[in-house]
C-alpha cells in the first residue's frame, strides 16, 4: 500500500509504502477492537471507591427503644442499613479492574485498528512534525492546510517540547510518541497522522511478525481473481 507523504504546508513531499500485513487487513474484526478498548479503559480505572459498612459508621450500636409496646417496628442498632446515616448493606470496596490480554492479541488488535483507519482512508503521513516557537497559531495553520480537526499525531521517538506546548491548547488534537500508539486513541480520532519516523517504528515493531495460516490463505485468495482476469484478457487478445 502506497501513500503520499505531505508536508505541514499541505504539499506533496514524496511517498511511502505501508506494509500490507499491518495496514492491509480487509476484514477488520470489531470484537477484537472491542476487547482491546475494554482492556485499556479497565486498566486506567483507579478502583479507589469505598463506602462504609454498618460496622464502620459512627452510630450507636445500642438498641434504639424497647422491643415491645411502642407500636413501631422492632429495631436494634442505629447503624443498620435501613436507617439514614447507617452503613451500606453491600458496601463498595477498593478493587483492581484490570485484566490480562496476551501480547500477541494486543499486537493483533493494533494491526486491526491501523487497518481500519487505512481502509477508511483516514491515515495521513507527514514528513515531520515541528512547530516554530511553540505557537498554537502556527500548528493551527498546519492543521488547516492538512484539513484536520480531530486527529491523533504519532510524532516519532520523542515529542518536541514546542509541539507539546502548541497542541495543548487545541481541542481534539492529541500528540503522542511512538511508544504511545494505542488502539483506543486511534479509534476515537477521525484521522491518524503518522510521521515518517513513526511509520518506520511501526514497521520495525512488526518486522518479526509471521502471518497465520488463515491470513496466508486470504492473501492468496485475494490474488487469484486478478490472475484469472489477466489470463482472460490475454485469451481475448
Amino acid at each position: 500500500m502506497k501513500l503520499d507523504v505531505q508536508t505541514l504546508d499541505g504539499k506533496k513531499g514524496g511517498s511511502v509504502d505501508l506494509d500490507e500485513t499491518i495496514f492491509g487487513i480487509k476484514e477488520v474484526r470489531a470484537d477484537i477492537l472491542q476487547r482491546m478498548v475494554k482492556y485499556q479503559l479497565a486498566k486506567r480505572r483507579a478502583g479507589t471507591h469505598k463506602t462504609q459498612s454498618r460496622g464502620e459508621v459512627s452510630r450507636s450500636h445500642s438498641k434504639l427503644y424497647k422491643q415491645k409496646g411502642t407500636g413501631q417496628a422492632r429495631h436494634g442498632a442505629a447503624n443498620a442499613p435501613i436507617f439514614r446515616g447507617g452503613g451500606h448493606a453491600h458496601n463498595r470496596l477498593p478493587r483492581d479492574y484490570s485484566h490480562d490480554l496476551t501480547k500477541k492479541f494486543r499486537d493483533l488488535a493494533l494491526r486491526h485498528a491501523l487497518s481500519a483507519k487505512a481502509n477508511a482512508g483516514a491515515i495521513v503521513v507527514i514528513d515531520a512534525l515541528t512547530v516554530k516557537d511553540g505557537k498554537t497559531s502556527a500548528l493551527q495553520k498546519s492543521l488547516t492546510n492538512l484539513k484536520l480537526e480531530k486527529a491523533v499525531f504519532i510524532a516519532g521517538e520523542k515529542v518536541d517540547v514546542s509541539v507539546t506546548r502548541a497542541a495543548r491548547n487545541l481541542a481534539h488534537i492529541n500528540v503522542l510518541p511512538n511508544a504511545g500508539l494505542n488502539v483506543y486513541d486511534i479509534l476515537r480520532a477521525d484521522k491518524l497522522v503518522l510521521t515518517q519516523d513513526a511509520v518506520k517504528a511501526i514497521h520495525d515493531r512488526f518486522k518479526d511478525y509471521k502471518p497465520s495460516r488463515r491470513e496466508r490463505e486470504e492473501a492468496q485468495a485475494s490474488k487469484k481473481p486478478a490472475a484469472k482476469k489477466k489470463s482472460a484478457e490475454g485469451a481475448a487478445a
